[in-house]
């Protein structure tokens, strides 16, 4: 049963493995990835010597930050919500509305957003006009973005994460709340002594992953939301996005490679601290 699952592993996670060596190449498709010229370190010394670097590194680690503390509160919130609705089918309902936006594609998204957004006829400037308020260019101011992207990121995510939250919680021994009940425990006691704490495990678990990838921009959520407005780079410009765009202009893979390589490095070492971290306060939470 588990042989498809390493197949897939092996061919898309551990075989694309030998392909790091561009990071260190002048790639030519002419030439192949053996044939083509050896430069070291020349595509990092190019990566880092834009003025650009520093910052779109400083949006992927901040708003990411922001994604996984946000988005793990509002998925744990949801969780617990869920989990005191004793109705079976009003708990269904609600479960499949809160998944359905994790089901939409970041295309669809980019238009709901812009449909709220846009400078004419707008949802949002409309309302704005209604109290009064001048109306917005949203597209050409950059200070708003971090938000909007924060909560259409949890928008989305939080959802399907709240999901995996109150199958942990379901599986909590329903003995330990008679006991509070008993004890004469309220309904905050039980959530602050008895879930969240049983719950550890699984928060920790699943913010390690999630620091693993901070690296990673959800190059849908910065692409199509925000429309590749130039106006916007400065707090929206993320990794991913800026490697896409210089490979699309000036179609140089080696850089790219070389930035997904720096990518997964850091990646890698923000797992392995985090952990270590981890296992220093708790050794039971640790992933290993």
């Amino acid at each position: 049963m588990t042989l498809p699952g390493v197949l897939l592993l092996l061919v898309f996670a551990y075989l694309p493995m030998f392909g790091i060596v561009i990071a260190f190449k002048n790639f030519r498709v002419s030439d192949g990835i053996w044939g083509s010229e050896w430069v070291g370190f020349a595509n990092f010394r190019y990566l880092f010597s834009s003025s650009d670097a520093w910052r779109i590194t400083f949006n992927t680690l901040f708003l990411n930050a922001l994604f996984i503390a946000f988005g793990t509160v509002a998925a744990v919130a949801l969780a617990l919500l869920m989990n005191e609705i004793r109705n079976r089918w009003l708990n269904r309902v609600l479960q499949s509305f809160l998944f359905f936006p994790y089901l939409l594609s970041w295309v669809l998204v980019g238009y709901i957003v812009f449909a709220l957004l846009r400078m004419e006829n707008g949802l949002v400037n409309n309302a704005l006009a209604a109290l009064g308020l001048p109306p917005v260019n949203w597209y050409m101011e950059s200070k708003y973005w971090p938000a909007i992207l924060l909560l259409v990121s949890v928008w989305k995510s939080a959802g399907y994460n709240s999901i995996i939250y109150l199958a942990a919680m379901l599986g909590i021994n329903p003995e330990y709340y008679e006991a509070a009940r008993i004890d004469g425990a309220s309904k905050f006691q039980q959530i602050s002594r008895i879930k969240l704490p049983l719950l550890a495990p699984v928060l920790t678990m699943m913010t390690l992953l999630q620091i693993g990838r901070i690296f990673y921009a959800d190059f849908g959520l910065f692409y199509n939301v925000t429309r590749d407005s130039g106006m916007l780079y400065e707090t929206t410009d993320v990794i991913d996005t800026y490697v896409f765009r210089m490979l699309r202009t000036v179609g140089d893979i080696g850089m790219a490679s070389s930035a997904g390589f720096y990518q997964a490095v850091v990646g890698f070492l923000l797992v392995l601290l985090s952990n270590l971290i981890v296992r220093r306060m708790d050794k039971d939470n640790a992933l290993f």
